[in-house]
């Protein structure tokens, strides 16, 4: 099964004071492209999270966000430093009085200062980190969920476009056969209209022309390229299935449908060509967003 780089998961609880809520979505991407959005209480626990999203998440242009909701707005002081807070209050006023300006709200302005006031919420228990965490555990299973989810839409779109290839194949056996009678009557034509038709060496005729649709002979790639469709589906079934290996049997798809086209010399040949490159390229640009 494959699953797809484009993927969706939120989760939310609420302790009655405090809701958590973490949200994860991402993009197609060669690598994995991590934007955390963390609250300043957890922001030691950033490696860990990016730990788990590289194990889990694996690759991808990834944005992941935690959010607290207070029930009660109104964040409450832990504390003041008050001899950090006399001594920016006298530095203050030892200042006023130098330019001579007046000493007014320099006890507001102190208390702004960095590290006079702590907060409540410039710290984390353990507590409230597992929960945060459990939260966001939740929130990865929704992800990937829909990873799985829109894994099998794209799987099933790359597998209808490979049969479609090969439908093409069975009716370029079908039309294969009628190539060298054609060849043969068209180069006859040619002759016989270019010279004189008695002057020929008819034993040369014969085994230039036998070397001429051997060149022309198609076989070997039929064979290969039904082989590469049915590893495809077969890789499409496996459990470590990836687009990085999908996409390397599409190349090999590929060169074996060109090869086709430029040896086929035949106009219904290149008709059924042309489809197979066209499901081909919109395999390729589905590959694109597969994990």
């Amino acid at each position: 099964m494959i699953k797809s780089m484009t993927g969706y998961g939120i989760a939310s609880f609420d302790s009655g004071n405090t809701k958590y809520t973490v949200e994860i979505k991402s993009l197609n991407s060669k690598f994995l492209e991590l934007s955390l959005r963390l609250p300043k209480i957890f922001s030691e626990k950033e490696f860990q999270l990016r730990n788990d999203c590289s194990k889990q998440i694996e690759r991808g242009k990834v944005n992941l966000s935690i959010n607290i909701e207070q029930v009660n707005a109104a964040v409450k002081a832990a504390g003041i430093d008050k001899d950090l807070l006399k001594q920016y209050y006298l530095q203050l006023k030892e200042v006023s009085q130098e330019l001579n300006e007046p000493a007014t709200n320099l006890l507001q302005l102190a208390l702004g200062l960095p590290e006079v006031v702590k907060y409540d919420d410039e710290t984390a228990s353990e507590d409230e980190w597992k929960l945060v965490e459990k939260t966001f555990q939740q929130a990865l299973a929704a992800f990937q969920q829909f990873r799985s989810d829109e894994g099998n839409v794209l799987e099933n779109d790359v597998k209808h476009r490979i049969n479609i290839i090969l439908k093409n194949l069975e009716l370029v056996e079908l039309e294969d056969p009628k190539r060298v009678p054609l060849i043969r009557e068209r180069l006859n034509t040619f002759l016989s209209e270019a010279t004189d038709r008695e002057a020929i060496d008819q034993n040369r005729f014969e085994q230039e022309l036998i070397y001429y649709i051997d060149k022309l002979d198609i076989t070997e790639e039929k064979i290969r390229l039904k082989t590469h469709c049915e590893y495809f589906i077969e890789t499409l079934k496996n459990a470590d299935a990836n687009g990085k290996k999908l996409g390397f049997i599409s190349q090999e798809i590929g060169r074996e449908i060109n090869t086709l086209g430029s040896k086929a010399n035949d106009a219904n040949i290149q008709k059924l060509v042309v489809g197979m490159k066209e499901e081909l390229e919109k395999i390729k640009e589905q590959l694109l967003n597969v994990l």
